[in-house]
This record gives structure tokens, sequence and C-alpha cells, in this order.
């Protein structure tokens, strides 16, 4: 089959590679749609830090946000799983250790990640092998680009959660990606009001495009009282910015991580009684994007700019988009196209 490989910095090809098996307990998918996410950007580039802690080393084969068909089922797993549309969990834990039976399996010390850490190989492909225990099974009413749009989805419902949020309630959303104009979109869909700050005029464009209550910079951002921030952003300058903005006892949402050490004031933390929460993974929330998804609630699909295949993964890693691209700030791979 073709698998898309990155071998080193700046260096990537489509290959072909032999296709997985299904081993005991797990299953093989037919993927049919892969998101490129900022990680992949980060092993592209090789900053990213798994690279120099040893929990990953080229070649790896990239792909995290996915969904497709199920193709063949391995020992352990029923028959009846073939032919179902399915997501899956990143994170796949050892399944024995206190961390998964208490069920946090994403925060497993022996974990690995699809697309990412362990030698998993990822979802750039046309086929993809996984557990059996870490698929979600998706509606007719979520087609596939929604589909792939689940494990970003279940990340930002999961800083929705950190939030606290409560009918109207202010939010202000750090970072116009496609975190967090997720959050965004989750945030208004439980009642709250919504203020977004970035930087770049096409990322502002869009997102007053999705009709937000408040799209700002950093230099226009008013005075208003934020019932919550979340910094969904790769600027080591802003988490500290969050704590500055946030109500005094409310909540500040940590889900984006910057490339290089960030630092907060602990002592305005403690001063101000602000609730700092931390977001690693979408698992516990990949269910429950579905569930908006397939209701209408959230409606992911407009923050897919392109869907492109196989061939065009590299330049797309390399800063392409293609000329009828969409203002959204998400590429999509059909890796049968």
């Amino acid at each position: 089959m073709r698998a898309f490989v990155v071998t080193g910095p700046g260096a990537c090809s489509v290959q072909e590679v032999e296709p997985p098996l299904a081993e005991p307990g797990e299953v093989v998918v037919d993927v049919a749609r892969a998101g490129v996410c900022g990680t992949d950007f980060e092993f592209f580039t090789g900053e990213m830090a798994y690279l120099r802690d040893g929990q990953a080393a080229y070649p790896i084969r990239l792909g995290h946000e996915w969904c497709g068909t199920i193709f063949a089922v391995g020992e352990g797993v029923e028959e009846s799983w073939i032919g179902r549309r399915v997501a899956g969990d990143t994170m796949l834990g050892c399944g024995e250790c206190h961390r998964c039976l208490s069920g946090t399996q994403h925060l497993c010390r022996d974990r690995t990640e699809v697309g990412i850490s362990g030698g998993r190989a990822g979802a750039l492909a046309e086929q993809l092998a996984v557990p059996a225990a870490s698929l979600r099974v998706l509606p007719d009413a979520v087609d596939d680009t929604a589909g792939a749009m689940v494990e970003p989805g279940g990340n930002a419902l999961r800083a929705t959660w950190g939030a606290d949020l409560h009918p109207r309630d202010r939010l202000l959303v750090l970072g116009p990606g496609t975190i967090g104009l997720l959050v965004a979109s989750f945030a208004r869909a439980a009642g709250a009001e919504v203020h977004v700050m970035g930087r770049t005029e096409l990322s502002l464009s869009f997102a007053r495009a999705l009709g937000l209550e408040g799209v700002w910079t950093e230099t226009d951002l008013p005075g208003l009282p934020f019932d919550a921030v979340v910094d969904a952003s790769n600027a080591a300058t802003l988490p500290a910015l969050a704590l500055q903005l946030v109500e005094p006892g409310k909540r500040v949402v940590y889900i984006g991580l910057a490339g290089t050490p960030s630092t907060i004031d602990t002592r305005l933390m403690a001063l101000k009684d602000v609730t700092a929460v931390g977001v690693l993974s979408g698992s516990p929330g990949l269910r429950g994007a579905i569930e908006a998804y397939a209701s209408g609630a959230v409606d992911p699909r407009p923050l897919v700019a392109a869907t492109v295949g196989l061939d065009q993964v590299g330049d797309v890693l390399a800063g392409w988009r293609p000329d009828d691209a969409g203002a959204g700030p998400k590429i999509h791979v059909d890796p049968r196209a």
C-alpha cells in the first residue's frame, strides 16, 4: 500500500510499504480521511520534542486524526466490526497499569501514540492498524470530513469542560487555529459568549465569518471580564497573558504547546485564586465530540480548507496551500485520491 513517510527533517516521500495485518485484538482500517496537524509539522521540521527524548525516531509514518471503514479484524475481535465506519483514539495505553485501569489510559507511562510515538504507524496511508478498544463508531450523520475532526474535537471539548462554562459566561480563546476555533464552537453551543484573540488577518477574518461575538488582536482586546481563558496557541508568552486576563476565582485552560518553555507567575495565580487546567489528549472527549457533530450542535467541516492526496502532503507540510483552498486552518488528506 501507499504511505507517507518522513525520513528526516524536511525529507519525506510517499512509499510502497507492506499493508498492516490485524494482530490479536486489533483491526485494519481503510483510511477515508486524515488531518494534517501541528504535531505533524513539528516532526517534519525536526522540532518535535519526542525526537529528542527518544519517544520517536525517523523514519516515521504520521497521521493521528482520521476516520475510515474497518477492513479486517484480528483474533478476539468480532467480525461484525467489518464494514463499520469508525474514528479512533490516538493514545494507546498498556491496559494493565493503575492509570489505564483507573480510566486515564491516555496518561499511561508506557503508552504509544498513533502516528506519533512508540513506532505506531499513522493514518497518512491507505490502511491503518489499531486496537479495537480504541475505536469509536461513527453514525451516518457524521461524514468523513467531520469524522477526521473527531480527534481534535475531543481535545477541544475537554478544554471546554475544563473552562467549566455556564450559559452567558464570557470565554476568551487565545489562538484561532483548529483547536481554538473548535473550543469556541463547543463553548458557543453551551451558551457562552465567545471571544477569540489572534494575530493574522486571514485567521481573524475567518473567525469573524464564523459569527463569534468578538474577534481581536492583543492590541485592541477590550478590558472585558472573562470567566475563562483558553490558551490554544503555540506562543510562549500567552500562558502568562491568559492568567492576567482571567477574572479572579475563575479558570484558565492550557491546551496549546509552545516550541520553547513558557512561564506563569504562580503568585498571581494564588492571589487571584485561579484554577488552572491542563489538557493533553482528546481521549475522554471523543464520544462527546461525535455526539455534538451528529446532533448538529457543532459543525467542524467549515474549518477544513481543502482535501489533498498523499502526494501533496509533503508540500502542505512545507507551507503550500491549494489555490482553491478555503480560509479554514485545517487540511485533510484522502489517501485514495
